[in-house]
């Protein structure tokens, strides 16, 4: 797969992603494909972006030409800030975290399985800088949505009945968005909900390597 390829299947992921949000929520968007929904992000929908290090009300990523060299995200990542946005320490901040005043968290992964185990902070023998914050956002947070792409760099299903990878959290994950699908797990099954353009169930199955519940006069498009 090109950078190009790449580049699209995670602009049209985060796209569909951002319609997830509700107006007035409290957000956190992970490391990776998550940061990117906050470039389609409605304004009118005045939602606070929350970051683990400890902001509410961050804007979206910024170029080094603009950015204040203090100001990162939780991934390192420059920012912008929000008009009325505050800063916190991570104490506080996973205090907010913790106590459930998430409304939605979006994670990239790994894997998934078929009963909503997130793995998607290492791969044994490879470097990691840790689980982080990851594993308290998957727990807490009120609505978990991963986004990722449906394979890995091998083609192979990302979407397993087991995963085989180290866990982050079980049981967490409420919705699974990728370039082909919005599949939602319903107690301990996948349920295929939507499918993009030009994708057909067929394409969604073979590249599953779970069972998926298909009701094709309820499935939309996006």
């Amino acid at each position: 797969m090109s950078s190009a390829d790449t580049k699209n299947i995670k602009q049209i992921i985060a796209a569909r992603a951002e319609k997830e949000v509700m107006p007035g929520q409290v957000i956190n968007v992970g490391i990776g494909i998550p940061t990117l929904i906050l470039k389609y992000l409605d304004p009118a929908k005045q939602v606070f972006v929350h970051s683990e290090n400890g902001i509410v009300g961050m804007g979206s990523h910024c170029g080094r030409s603009d950015a204040d060299r203090n100001l990162i995200d939780a991934g390192g990542g420059y920012v912008g800030m929000e008009v009325g946005g505050s800063f916190c320490d991570s104490v506080l901040s996973f205090t907010l975290v913790r106590g459930g005043r998430l409304d939605l968290a979006f994670l990239g992964a790994l894997e998934v399985s078929r009963t909503g185990d997130l793995a998607n902070w290492i791969i044994p023998g490879k470097y990691s800088p840790g689980i982080g914050g990851g594993m308290e956002l998957a727990q807490k947070a009120r609505r978990l949505v991963i986004t990722t792409s449906h394979t890995n760099r091998k083609g192979e299903p990302k979407i397993l009945d087991k995963c085989t990878l180290p866990l982050t959290a079980k049981g967490c994950i409420n919705r699974i968005i990728t370039e082909l699908a919005v599949i939602d797990i319903e107690e301990g099954t996948l349920v295929l909900k939507e499918l993009a353009e030009g994708v057909s169930i067929d394409d969604v199955v073979s590249k599953t390597a779970a069972p998926l519940i298909v009701n094709k006069s309820e499935i939309g498009r996006f």
